[in-house]
């Protein structure tokens, strides 16, 4: 009985209100010129630092592709690289995954062994292993991200780089914001 009571008490006191995870979704047109791209994903609607809201990213999914949502066609022969950035700093080329603005990136590698154009033979992400979830979150308090991306000119068309982002939405706390702070921005 006494045992009872013990348990209500303390789930009382530390259940919390938890948000449910939803998805942010955002594509970016790379294109095939080696060229640097970006779009801003917006968070105002998620991140309130007066209000102390932040998100918190779980994972983050990426697709490589052409503007259908297919698989890019290499040229014949050709290697290519396409590479992705999100980070909450506006930047004007590809960063190293050590600049602290940068939440992930990824790259991968496409191989057409064949000698007409077509879809890759192989395709790997050794060179970044991309992953893209975390123990505890990523914790955001910024208003927008950036998502960044380059496709390399063996591409025959332009190559689309979409992320799905899982995210939930949470109360900045004392060791909320320390993370925040010693992580980013």
């Amino acid at each position: 009985m006494l045992r009872g009571r013990f348990i209500d008490r303390c789930s009382f006191h530390t259940t919390m209100a938890k948000s449910d995870s939803f998805f942010i979704r955002k594509t970016i047109d790379a294109e095939n010129t080696n060229s640097f791209q970006q779009t801003a994903i917006d968070l105002g609607a998620y991140v309130d630092a007066l209000g102390k809201s932040v998100l918190r990213i779980h994972n983050v999914q990426v697709t490589y592709s052409d503007n259908t949502g297919r698989s890019s066609t290499i040229s014949p022969g050709g290697s290519a690289v396409a590479q992705f950035q999100l980070t909450t700093q506006q930047q004007t080329n590809i960063v190293r995954p050590d600049d602290k603005s940068v939440v992930t990136t990824g790259r991968a590698h496409f191989h057409n062994f064949t000698g007409v154009a077509g879809v890759a033979s192989i395709v790997t992400e050794a060179n970044d292993v991309n992953l893209h979830d975390w123990t505890n979150g990523y914790l955001v308090g910024v208003e927008q991200m950036y998502l960044g991306g380059s496709a390399s000119t063996d591409f025959a068309g332009d190559v689309y780089i979409t992320v799905v982002i899982e995210c939930t939405v949470e109360t900045l706390n004392q060791s909320a914001a320390m993370a925040l702070a010693l992580s980013q921005q």
